[in-house]
C-alpha cells in the first residue's frame, strides 16, 4: 500500500495533497483571529492563549507589523507565522528599496501566499501550518483585508475568521455585518469573537488598521466593549422572552 500522506510531492489517486490537509488541520486547532473591514479602518481581532503567570504577554502577539501600511494575523503554527512573517518584512523592504514606493497590500499576499505555495511543492520541507489574514491601506486610501491558507490560495474579503470554530464565526459574520465606521467596525469584531471565546477581555487582542497605522485596543477600552455587548445580548433575551410569552 503506498503512503500517500508521507511524501509532500506525491498526490493520491483521488487527487489529495494529504500534506497539504494535514497543515489545514493544524490551522483548524489554532487560536482563532477574526478580521473585519470598515468604511476608514479594518480591524483584526485574535484569541489570546492564557500566559503564565511569570510570561511576559507581549513576546506573545498574534498580530505583527509587516510594513508602515500593512499588518498580518495568524491561526496556526507561532513558529512557522515567525518565518513567514519575517519573510515578509524583507520583501517589504526590498520592495521600497527597488522601486522606492511601499508595496501593495496585494503584492504582500500575493508573495506570502506564493510562499506558501512552494511549500506544498518541493521535496524535503512540509507546508507552513499558518492562515493569515492580511490588512491594509493602498495609496488609493481604500481598505483592503486578504487571507492565504496552507495551500497558497489568497482572496479578498469584506470580513473573514480563521482558526478554532471559525466556520461558526464566519457563519455569524454572514449574517450580521455591515460596512462599519471606526468603534463601530471594532464592536462588530469583538462581537465576532465573542460568540466562541469566552472569560471576555482577557483572552481577546484587537488591533485597528487605520491609514495613520496601527493601534492595538487597550484593555480597559475593550472592557467597556464587551461589557456593552454583553448588556445588549441580555437585553435581546429579555425582549424576546417577553414577546415569546405574550
Amino acid at each position: 500500500m503506498a503512503r500517500y500522506d508521507r511524501a509532500i510531492t506525491v498526490f493520491s489517486p483521488d487527487g489529495h495533497l494529504f500534506q497539504v490537509e494535514y497543515a489545514l488541520e493544524a490551522v483548524r486547532k489554532g487560536t482563532l483571529a477574526v478580521g473585519v473591514r470598515g468604511k476608514d479602518c479594518v480591524v483584526l481581532g485574535v484569541e489570546k492563549k492564557a500566559a503564565a503567570k511569570l510570561q511576559d504577554p507581549r513576546t506573545m502577539r498574534k498580530i505583527h507589523m509587516l510594513d508602515e501600511h500593512v499588518c498580518l494575523a495568524f491561526a496556526g503554527l507561532t513558529a512557522d507565522a515567525r518565518v513567514l512573517v519575517n519573510k515578509a518584512r524583507v520583501e517589504c523592504q526590498s520592495h521600497r528599496l527597488t522601486l522606492d514606493e511601499p508595496a501593495s497590500v496585494e503584492h504582500i499576499t500575493r508573495y506570502v501566499a506564493g510562499v506558501q505555495q512552494k511549500y506544498t511543492q518541493s521535496g524535503g520541507v512540509r507546508p507552513f501550518g499558518i492562515s493569515t489574514l492580511i490588512v491594509g491601506f493602498d495609496a488609493d486610501g481604500v481598505p483592503k483585508l486578504y487571507q492565504t491558507d496552507p495551500s497558497g490560495t489568497f482572496s479578498a474579503w469584506k470580513a473573514n475568521a480563521t482558526g478554532r470554530n471559525s466556520k461558526t464565526v464566519r457563519e455569524w459574520l454572514e449574517k450580521n455585518y455591515e460596512e462599519a465606521e471606526g468603534d463601530d467596525a471594532v464592536t462588530l469584531a469583538v462581537k465576532a469573537l465573542l460568540e466562541v471565546v469566552e472569560a471576555g477581555g482577557k483572552n481577546i487582542d484587537v488591533a485597528v488598521m487605520t491609514k495613520e497605522g496601527l493601534n492595538f485596543v487597550k484593555q480597559e477600552k475593550l472592557e467597556e466593549i464587551i461589557k456593552a455587548v454583553e448588556a445588549e445580548a441580555e437585553e435581546k433575551k429579555k425582549t424576546g422572552g417577553a414577546s415569546g410569552s405574550a
